[in-house]
């Protein structure tokens, strides 16, 4: 399965706004594969989090959070479930199509489709993107504010003369992405009705290594800073601030690491201040307030992926 490292438009958010996103993944496998992988299976996730699945063993659309199960019981559910059952069919045909085109006779081969929005919530802001792969590799990407796919591969461009020629499908799913895909990200993010979290901060440190970090965790929504000040003044030499990731709860947890002598941090004031939602959390660098314990950061990467039905 590969891995999408840009999402087109994102680029163009005001990041200090909460950017959400709202995602569907459909995934076809052909040949034979390890027991236990279905050769078809689609996942939908709101803000990183897994909120519906799909697969070819079960044929059965299911809601992966308790709010969604309230969503599962109305006739939208029965379309979602559906559609995935006719795109399930479709890929099948798609990835023999594909095989021809990459003059392929056997072995396992993957086909892949990414498509959803994100969104600002201070800004309003939100982008569109819809995203094709197979065997790993791009495919085609559709330009959603130009109307335009565009190939990644000769043999996709017989795919991309055909769609971009349909200007009402074009102008459809310009639509859907502005408007539309929003809306339903909007609907989820109400219906998980969140409350404000704030973060809980903890100063961390290994007993194998000198470096401190300063670990937010559990804070909801996701924007927020964390900053370093030494004997009063802003500190950002010899800082690294990680990526903002999602808690198995729908919260988020953000770590900055200062990588500085010990002697150094005991002889000045280290303070780590951490702002959320107009509430602002202060850590005095201190080895009283260190928590000495091995820290080990299990991440699972959202694979993003991609697909066209092809005719």
């Amino acid at each position: 399965i590969c891995s999408t490292n840009h999402i087109s438009d994102s680029s163009n958010i005001h990041l200090a706004s909460a950017l959400h996103t709202f995602i569907t993944t459909y995934t076809g496998i052909s040949g034979k594969t390890i027991a236990g992988i279905p050769e078809f299976f689609a996942v939908t996730t709101l803000d990183g989090q897994q909120i519906d699945y799909y697969d070819s063993e079960t044929e059965s659309l299911v809601p992966r959070q308790e709010w969604m199960k309230e969503y599962a019981s109305k006739e939208l559910w029965k379309e979602d479930t559906e559609i995935r059952e006719q795109v399930q069919q479709t890929y099948k045909n798609n990835i023999a199509v594909l095989m021809q085109r990459f003059n392929q006779t056997g072995g396992v081969h993957v086909y892949q489709r990414m498509y959803g929005c994100g969104w600002a919530d201070e800004t309003g802001e939100s982008y569109g993107f819809d995203q094709y792969g197979y065997d790993g590799e791009d495919y085609v990407t559709l330009d959603v504010k130009k109307g335009r796919y565009t190939a990644a591969t000769p043999q996709a461009m017989e795919s991309t003369a055909k769609w971009n020629n349909d200007s009402s499908q074009l102008e459809f799913l310009q639509q859907h992405y502005e408007y539309e895909c929003v809306y339903w990200l909007r609907f989820f993010i109400n219906s998980r009705k969140a409350p404000l979290e704030t973060p809980e901060v903890s100063l961390l440190q290994s007993s194998s290594s000198p470096v401190v970090q300063c670990h937010a965790t559990g804070f909801y929504p996701s924007a927020m800073t964390i900053t370093w000040l030494r004997n009063g003044q802003e500190h950002d030499e010899d800082v690294d601030l990680g990526e903002t990731l999602i808690n198995e709860d729908g919260t988020f947890q953000r770590t900055s690491t200062l990588n500085i002598d010990p002697d150094d941090w005991k002889k000045h004031r280290y303070v780590c201040v951490v702002e959320h939602k107009g509430k602002t959390i202060q850590k005095v660098l201190t080895e009283d307030e260190i928590k000495n314990n091995k820290i080990t950061f299990c991440l699972s990467g959202h694979k993003i992926v991609f697909e066209k039905i092809e005719n």
